[in-house]
């Protein structure tokens, strides 16, 4: 057993999603001290911060106006992902409910840069597609105006300098998008195209220059396979290279429209490496650059401007740095901490590091080991990174108690597809390091970081492809001399959970036991249940019901329940609404009717992950229990 509890871990505090008030003397954040994620304030680094919201359900995101002392904060409930958004008066705490559409989705587009009114797009019209509106700061309900009907996923990245234009992003895929102008004043609503193209291109990330004529982003457009950082002149319409990523994607920009200043972050291999400078004025493609700062961690992001861009906010992360916000001097580097979310008095220094590994698994031009079972072909020629974690004195085999048995090992596989596993702060692996396991987390074909044709290794028909990745990283696991081959279980969630269930599946032989959070257990259904807004989004993933149904079915995972050996524990909320409460019961069913041992939990009051901190507590209690008694 380890030093603490579950509950003692998951009292570890966290601190991010940072902004400046209008006058700089104040900054705002989310901390999820009572339990869920709400709004608090700080006037000095380090000082006693001021709670501003008292609800239950989690706040997810929170901005100041520009002008005045109020800020507009998002909001669900029960995890449906319904956002409404909130004013709330700094100064009075006085909080009025802008949108009051609670059947709708609300996406937060940023303030204009007077305060007097704030953007979003929604799908109120219809559930399946995005629009486009515009609001009075002081407008509520109906008060809302409808400048753009959209015809599929629509966001926005900010308004024009003199506010007259909005920035329009339509996503296809997560490796395909468009950006528009919608021109506030023209006298019919069109969008003005900045990107044509063919194929799949990302443009993301984008951010309005200083004077209006221009746009940064950053894009793989032309023969890149990673991100590169470019400016677009919206005269010319040509795209000029800033900055690219030497072989890493430049994830993104945060750029001070009025002074140039920006701060934008490369992801090598999965950590985050920032510049931060000034565009110069007379040529957008060339920047002064200014001291690097020096940040604990080695993950950063969520960048805040201070209204002369003197300093900018921003919350760090790592393996054993839990996440609090820092703010930055841009003119020299120099970094203080602001906020002091707590470790639950559990001593950091007792927190275990990852090392980052590769795992050798097979060639892309090799046999695709669709078929169920080990590649005839050796595996070779792909390397799969990941994270992996020792607790404290396990190593040649020795468990930590000097038994010399090997410690179990928990495989955390991530969700998305298109995401990734980087070495940032988990209180949940922190506690089975401190129980005694080990914690792999790797990165299979189709996760993101690694560029696009890495990503794409898992498209439609080479889905269980990523999968054979699973069973090439438990081999090495096996391999490993600290690691007991006989105790290894699978963990994830969301499209991690199918990982899970097919990992379980196919490669039966490899498992101790099975985890599965909010899970996929058959594609179809899935696809046919999943939200209106989304379908399409996930159909240019992992395949369209119209034409790829019959494949779909062959590797959904109730299809193949016949090869389950391991106990599983299904987790799931009932409002999930991007993969339905309906997998995790079909599931259950299936592996039940072949003498599965099965958990199931299922919590009434969460959606797609659970973010209530006394059903994380049971949750993570009963997947120890679980473990426990299965590894």
């Amino acid at each position: 057993m380890g030093s603490y509890e579950i509950e003692r871990y998951l009292n570890i505090r966290s601190a991010y999603g940072a902004s400046f008030g209008p006058d700089g003397d104040r900054l705002s954040f989310l901390m999820n001290t009572t339990g869920t994620s709400q709004v608090w304030t700080l006037e000095e680094p380090r000082g006693w911060p001021e709670q501003r919201t008292f609800y239950d359900e989690r706040v997810t995101f929170a901005s100041w106006s520009p002008e005045r002392p109020e800020l507009i904060f998002g909001m669900d409930e029960g995890g449906n992902e319904k956002a409404q958004l909130f004013r709330l008066d700094a100064e009075t705490g006085e909080i009025t409910n802008l949108t009051a559409k609670p059947e709708a989705k609300h996406r937060w587009g940023g303030w204009s840069h007077d305060g007097e009114r704030f953007a979003f797009a929604s799908n109120r019209r219809d559930e399946s597609v995005f629009d486009v509106y515009v609001q009075d700061r002081d407008a509520t309900g109906d008060g809302a105006h409808l400048v753009y009907e959209g015809d599929g996923w629509l966001s926005l990245s900010g308004w024009s300098p003199d506010d007259s234009r909005l920035l329009v992003s339509q996503a296809y895929s997560n490796f395909d998008q468009d950006l528009y102008v919608l021109d506030l004043e023209a006298d019919e609503d069109e969008l003005e195209h900045l990107t044509p193209h063919e194929g799949d291109v990302r443009y993301q990330s984008a951010s309005w220059a200083p004077d209006g004529e221009g746009i940064y982003l950053v894009t793989d457009e032309g023969d890149a396979d990673t991100l590169y950082l470019a400016y677009l002149d919206l005269e010319d319409e040509t795209l000029e290279t800033v900055a690219d990523g030497d072989g890493w994607n430049v994830d993104g920009i945060a750029l001070d429209d009025e002074s140039g200043r920006f701060v934008f972050s490369r992801n090598v291999e999965g950590y985050t490496e920032l510049t931060v400078g000034e565009f110069d004025a007379d040529d957008p493609t060339e920047f002064e650059p200014f001291p690097d700062p020096d940040l604990p961690g080695g993950i950063a992001g969520g960048v805040s401007f201070d209204p002369d861009a003197e300093r900018f906010a921003l919350s760090t992360t790592g393996d054993a740095v839990n996440t609090n916000v820092f703010v930055v001097d841009i003119e020299t580097g120099e970094a203080e901490q602001w906020t002091s979310a707590p470790t639950a008095g559990i001593p950091p220094e007792t927190f275990d590091e990852s090392e980052l590994v590769h795992v050798e698994s097979f060639g892309v031009d090799g046999r695709s080991p669709s078929a169920r079972g080990t590649p005839e072909e050796s595996h070779a020629g792909l390397e799969v990174p990941g994270f992996f974690t020792l607790p404290d004195g396990a190593d040649g085999g020795e468990n930590g108690d000097g038994s010399g048995d090997g410690v179990p090992v928990v495989v955390d596989i991530h969700g998305g597809p298109e995401s990734q596993r980087r070495p940032s702060f988990s209180s949940v692996k922190q506690y089975f390091l401190d129980r005694g396991y080990a914690y792999f987390e790797p990165n299979v074909r189709g996760s993101a970081g690694y560029g696009a044709d890495y990503a794409a290794l898992d498209d439609v028909e080479k889905r269980m492809d990523s999968v054979a990745d699973i069973e090439a990283c438990v081999e090495w696991l096996q391999d490993h001399p600290a690691v007991d081959p006989d105790r290894i279980a699978a963990k994830g969630g969301s499209y991690g959970g199918f990982m899970v269930l097919a990992a379980l599946t196919e490669y039966p032989d490899l498992w101790a036991a099975g985890i599965d959070v909010v899970g996929i257990a058959n594609f179809v259904t899935f696809l046919e249940n999943t939200g209106d807004w989304r379908r399409e989004l996930r159909e240019a993933e992992y395949g369209s019901l119209e034409n790829d149904r019959e494949f779909l079915e062959e590797i959904s995972p109730t299809n193949n329940i016949e090869h389950i050996e391991a106990p599983l524990f299904v987790l799931h909320g009932e409002n999930d609404p991007r993969v339905p409460v309906g997998e995790a019961e079909q599931i259950v069913e299936s592996a039940r009717e072949q003498g599965v041992p099965v958990r199931k939990l299922i919590f009434e009051d969460e959606g797609h992950g659970f973010s209530k901190l006394e059903n994380r507590i049971e949750a993570y209690s009963e997947i120890a229990d679980f473990l426990d008694e299965h590894v």
